[in-house]
């Protein structure tokens, strides 16, 4: 019996490994939006599964360097190479340049910038499996604590997100690390091997170790050393950057204040520009916007009046208005300029705040002004939840450009895109209030403009309006187009004080209730009746125009995947707007696929085959599909809840702290509680996966009218529906694994190597086949592929559980007794 103060040392050490993994995995999310686009948080997802399935073969592939009475030095080494690995993994991939064009050499830098990647969570695989397989303690509180650091380290990632840098982030996270590597190397029996590796030098240096790791997170948390070099494909100049602001939402960088024209989105042709002091405010290093130097005069923001996103504001009498991300403050100073005399904007970060009412107060008296204030929420919810009204709410641009130029991919989706948001928006108008959005236009196109005016026709008809076309009007001025929008016909006072605008400015207009539309496609689009004569409306475009909802909310996403062989690629990838984006996006998810199924073939399917060529062929067939199910159905149904769950919380890295957090509990639970439960009569083994199935089919028919319902309510209640929602789901499919590993064992617990890693191989694959089907099909759907997995489990685990029947049969009961118990 080992006394607690030997086994303590061991599970803090487990705790703080499987910690520091989950905060890594989130970590790099944030990272990764930053270097390159948000879509890419699903390759992190992926990878991190691949890395910790390669760790754990590894060690199954070497016994004899893995043996239990060097149980607490191999950890040690393990984890004090895991947190060497995430310093090297982080300093290679802040240097890679990953938006190539579609090439062979696209495919070598993706292949670097995965096994980069990859790297720290395969020490970390071996780190988890060696302690779970090895370890001389009950398994139920090693399991334990397993999932408590692992539960623990997704919400301790919000945490250091907010008072560090991303890069800092990691590098605490890996001197989080080496203080596991401190905590295993107390246990017994930690002597080194008799022939020691290379290893050992890092076991007898290990205080050392983690002493420089924490001296150098120390010192990059105060002065930045470690930071992006690449940054969405350009290289950053330090110099060129006078504050930078990391947190869980983006990092923010405000560059040296000039003397220069003042940026307008959609200047008039006839605009004169003065010269002003300004500077760039840049957001994730791909979004942009200017802020003013403002004393507090209204006249010295007069050039305001020439920019088509203030349209709107041509309808004279406006007295309230509201603002959806408040950027450097243009539309707050807008509104101000146009007379509106209370302005409120609503912004989910509070760095701008912080940046326009404090930071840069000397520069900008926008947070003095009479009349302006701030309100630091997710938008959404927001304006679900006040019972306020507004004569104007406008929202000018809101994305950051992730998902415009790389094709909206899993963690990018954005919740203010569609019909659920703009009836919210639209719920919160004074009668003859108005709603405007500026998005971006192509001329000759109707590319993202067209998706806007479909959304708008989607959202009046779900508010029961005849004729949609009465209550829009749009004008455009170069790249920008601008939609003003009432949930009232728009007055004959109104009309004409927007063509009188749009007249006086030189502003084209695209829509109009009085005249045709500019296009034939958009005069479709405005005059269908119903949700499928819009529909039809749309079916002949090479775009994906149709409204986006909160169970498809991919509203930068067009690529019609159905399409593409119909289509002249090159041409039209050519062509203005974004498909030439979303083509590179889909050819980059293309090559991260291939990418994945080489890796997971050299390192997994290869290494393990030899586990099962001694097996029967039934007990072959009948696992692999078993094990191959799970993997494939929980990742479908890890990612739809994903991106359902990033539109109701507000933000992907809450969604995928929650989830994570969510899931991993409740699997864990799920797990532990199959073993006093055991699934072993054919009975158990149908209705349980019936049961999984069903829950997670049912989701798609309940779970949106909650969402919806509670879409007022705060972030920690939000939160806390999230997990209710999840942890039946979690908790369900938490006994797949150690079911299938029991019935596994009962036979032959020789190929069980085999099976875990086809589990891990499918999981890795579905990641990317989940987004692939998201943004084709809808979220939806993804998730009922993966009740479908779950569904079809009764046939293999049945198949199974006749082997061993077969196989008691002709060995003694005590033989047939798992391996694993």
């Amino acid at each position: 019996m080992h006394r607690l103060a030997d086994r303590l040392p061991f599970y803090l050490g487990l705790g703080l490994v499987t910690a520091a993994t989950l905060m890594l995995q989130i970590v790099e999310t944030r990272i990764v939006s930053v270097t390159s686009w948000y879509h890419l948080a699903f390759f992190v997802i992926s990878i991190a599964m691949f890395g910790l399935t390669a760790g754990a073969v590894w060690v199954y592939l070497r016994p004899d360097t893995y043996r239990a009475e060097h149980f607490s030095y191999h950890l040690a080494v393990a984890s004090l190479c895991f947190a060497l690995a995430t310093v090297f993994a982080l300093l290679v991939q802040l240097t890679i340049v990953t938006s190539l064009p579609a090439s062979v050499m696209s495919l070598v830098v993706w292949t670097e910038f995965a096994i980069a990647l990859a790297l720290p969570f395969f020490f970390s695989g071996i780190v988890v499996s060696f302690a779970l397989t090895r370890s001389p303690y009950p398994i139920g509180i090693v399991y334990g604590a397993d999932l408590l650091g692992a539960a623990l380290g997704c919400l301790g990632a919000l945490v250091l997100l907010n008072l560090v840098s991303g890069p800092s982030a990691v590098l605490w996270i890996a001197a989080l690390v080496a203080a596991g590597a401190l905590c295993f190397a107390q246990g017994k029996p930690a002597e080194a091997p008799s022939r020691p590796p290379i290893g050992a030098g890092l076991f007898r240096y290990r205080t050392p170790i983690l002493a420089v790791l924490i001296a150098l997170a120390a010192a990059n948390s105060v002065r930045e050393g470690v930071r992006p070099t690449i940054v969405k494909d350009n290289i950053e100049q330090p110099g060129s950057i006078a504050y930078e602001k990391w947190n869980s939402f983006s990092r923010i960088t405000i560059g040296q204040s000039r003397m220069t024209q003042p940026v307008l989105w959609g200047p008039s042709p006839r605009f004169v520009p003065p010269l002003i002091e300004e500077r760039w405010m840049h957001i994730d290093g791909g979004a942009a916007t200017a802020v003013y130097r403002f004393s507090g005069n209204l006249e010295e923001m007069g050039f305001l009046r020439y920019d088509v996103t203030n349209l709107a504001h041509a309808i004279p009498g406006h007295k309230t208005g509201a603002v959806i991300g408040v950027g450097g403050g243009r539309d707050l100073l807008s509104a101000r300029v146009f007379g509106v005399p209370n302005v409120i904007g609503v912004e989910i970060n509070p760095i701008f705040v912080d940046l326009l009412t404090r930071r840069l107060a000397d520069e900008t008296a926008i947070g003095r002004l009479p009349g302006i204030s701030f309100q630091v929420d997710e938008a959404r919810s927001w304006f679900a939840r006040t019972d306020r009204s507004f004569d104007v709410i406008q929202m000018s641009l809101i994305d950051t450009w992730a998902a415009t130029g790389a094709g909206a991919f899993t963690l990018s989706e954005n919740g203010l895109y569609t019909v659920e948001a703009w009836r919210i928006f639209l719920d919160r108008l004074t009668p003859e209030g108005v709603f405007t959005v500026s998005r971006w236009y192509a001329p000759g196109e109707v590319n993202e403009t067209g998706r806007m005016v479909s959304l708008a026709v989607a959202t009046l008809q779900d508010l029961g309006v005849a004729d949609p076309k009465r209550h829009l009007f749009m004008g455009a001025s170069g790249s920008i187009a601008t939609l003003v929008m009432s949930r009232a016909p728009l007055s004959d006072g109104a009309l004409e004080a927007l063509r009188q605008a749009a007249s006086t400015l030189a502003f084209p207009v695209l829509l109009d209730p009085g005249r045709p539309a500019a296009s034939p496609l958009l005069e479709r689009i405005v005059t269908a009746p119903d949700r499928a004569a819009l529909q039809q409306a749309t079916a002949d475009s090479y775009l994906d125009l149709s409204a986006p909802t909160d169970a498809r909310p991919f509203f930068f996403n067009q690529l019609r995947l159905d399409r593409l062989p119909d289509q002249d690629l090159l041409s039209l990838a050519s062509r203005p707007g974004v498909y030439g984006g979303n083509l590179s996006a889909t050819l980059t998810l293309a090559i991260l696929i291939l990418i994945s199924a080489a890796l997971v073939v050299a390192t997994i399917v290869i290494p393990l085959r030899s586990t099962v060529t001694t097996a029967s062929a039934s007990l072959t067939v009948a696992g692999t599909a078993y094990f191959a199910l799970i993997g494939i159905g929980f990742m479908m149904a890890e990612i739809a809840l994903l991106q359902r769950m990033s539109v109701f919380l507000g933000h992907p890295v809450y969604s995928l702290s929650v989830v994570l957090f969510s899931l991993i509990l409740s699997t864990g639970i799920g797990s532990l509680v199959s073993e006093r439960v055991p699934l072993d009569t054919r009975l158990k083994l149908v209705l349980w996966p019936l049961l999984t199935g069903l829950y997670l089919a049912a989701l798609p028919f309940w779970l949106p009218d909650i969402l919806v319902r509670l879409e007022s309510s705060g972030l920690l209640l939000r939160a806390g529906l999230a997990v209710l929602v999840l942890a039946p789901a979690g908790f369900l499919m938490g006994f797949g694994f150690p079911t299938g590993m029991r019935l596994v064992s009962q036979v032959d617990d020789r190929p069980t190597p085999w099976f875990w890693g086809i589990n891990g191989a499918a999981g890795v694959l579905a990641a990317s086949v989940a987004v692939l089907v998201s943004i084709e099909f809808g979220i939806d759907t993804t998730l009922r592929v993966g009740a479908l997995c779950y569904g079809l489990l009764a046939g293999p685990a049945l198949l199974l559980l006749r082997e061993t029947g077969m196989t008691a049969l002709t060995r003694p009961l005590e033989e047939a007794s798992p391996a694993h118990s």
